[in-house]
Parts: structure tokens; C-alpha cells; sequence
């Protein structure tokens, strides 16, 4: 016979059981969820694009026949400015980049086509060809992206773009004349979105001097 002191120990132990059954249901789900990666944030990518000369400048002209042709290396990067991250400053010397914003390749493949498409609009070349090989031409152009960067010591941010060039004669290998670029561009706020539209206005006028620097070369 079942006394009611047995009945309720019983029904006390099947709740105290349910009890610890339920706190470690939630401890387990607690420690996959402590397991279980976070899903990140993906990034956004963007692209530098020439737009094609100012309203103001001259229409592309036709190259004359004794036009010389124009090499055009692979851009260089100096060492920081070499990856699809997009670059910022805070301080001195300290190079950071953005978390979830990237270029959508590195500068410097994005900038040799850029300034084939420039340079032509001159006319000043007989052809434009950029190329890794050995291909011949009258005249090469080597260049090196010195920096491209979102500068934040300053308010506004402004975007910062160097661009160096050697313009070589490649029958005697001699340097016949050289310049470095140097755009620096407001942001028109301090996000990386608007860093991008920055640099690409700052490429757009290095592009522009570039072309009329190579107009003016020497003959």
C-alpha cells in the first residue's frame, strides 16, 4: 500500500527531474550557440574607373603615322599599398584598413588599363600596349603607386594618391624624363564608401596630368 508520504516524494522527485532535464536543455543550447561561428558581416567591393577627360579638355585625336609606340609596364605598388585593401591613416606612419570594404583587385592591376584608356585619348601614340612581356616598342612607361590612402588626421578625410613615372626610351634603356603625380582629394564623409569616390577622383586628375605630361615628352 502507497502512503501519501511516498506519493509526494515521488511526484517531488519527477519535478525536480523535469527541472534539471530543462536547465540542461538550456545549457546545452547555450553552448552550441557559444560554438556555432558568427555569421560576418560580407564585404563590399569597389573598383577605381576612368571616366574619360574633363568637359574642357580636347577630344581624342587621331595618332599620326610617325607617332611612336608606347609600353606600358605592370604597375608597381610600394609595399603596403600591394593588396585589395583599401588604406587609411589615424596617424603617422601607422597604415590600417577597412574591416569589411576591400578593392575589387589590387590598385595596381586596376590602374594599368585605366591609363591605357588615358593615354590614348592623346593621340600622341601611334598604339598604346600594356604588356609583361618583351614586346617592342619605341617608348615605355614604368610607374609605381607611391600611396593611395584615406587620411583621417585631417577633418575632412581626404584621399591621398602618388603616382611616379619613368618615361624610357627602350632602344638605349635611358630614362629620357620622369615626375611624380600627387592628388590629394576631400571626402565628402568618413566612411570607406565615400574614401572610394575620393580616390577615384584623385586617379582621375593623376590620369589627366599623366596624359599631358606624356603629350609634352620630349622628341
Amino acid at each position: 500500500m502507497t502512503t501519501p508520504h511516498h506519493r509526494t516524494t515521488t511526484a517531488s522527485k519527477a519535478r525536480l527531474a523535469g527541472v534539471c532535464l530543462a536547465v540542461w536543455a538550456t545549457l546545452a543550447l547555450s553552448a552550441c550557440s557559444v560554438l556555432q561561428p558568427k555569421a560576418s558581416t560580407p564585404p563590399s567591393f569597389y573598383a577605381l574607373e576612368y571616366s574619360g577627360p574633363a568637359a574642357s579638355a580636347q577630344t581624342a585625336r587621331a595618332p599620326l603615322a610617325s607617332a611612336p609606340t608606347l609600353i606600358i609596364s605592370p604597375v608597381r605598388a610600394a609595399s603596403g599599398f600591394d593588396s585589395q585593401r583599401i588604406i587609411y591613416l589615424r596617424e603617422p606612419h601607422k597604415l590600417e584598413y577597412f574591416a569589411h570594404s576591400e578593392w575589387i583587385d589590387t590598385p595596381a592591376r586596376m590602374l594599368g588599363p585605366l591609363m591605357v584608356a588615358s593615354i590614348e585619348q592623346t593621340g600622341a601614340f601611334r598604339a598604346v600596349v600594356m604588356t609583361p612581356g618583351s614586346a617592342g616598342g619605341d617608348l615605355r612607361l614604368d610607374t609605381e603607386i607611391v600611396r593611395l590612402q584615406q587620411n583621417f588626421q585631417t577633418q575632412p578625410s581626404s584621399v591621398h594618391f602618388t603616382l611616379r613615372v619613368y618615361l624610357v626610351e627602350e632602344k638605349t634603356r635611358k630614362v629620357v624624363a620622369w615626375r611624380a603625380f600627387d592628388a590629394q582629394v576631400p571626402a565628402s564623409s568618413d566612411g570607406p564608401r565615400a574614401g572610394v569616390v575620393a580616390a577615384n577622383r584623385a586617379v582621375q586628375t593623376v590620369l589627366e596630368e599623366l596624359s599631358q605630361f606624356l603629350l609634352q615628352k620630349p622628341q
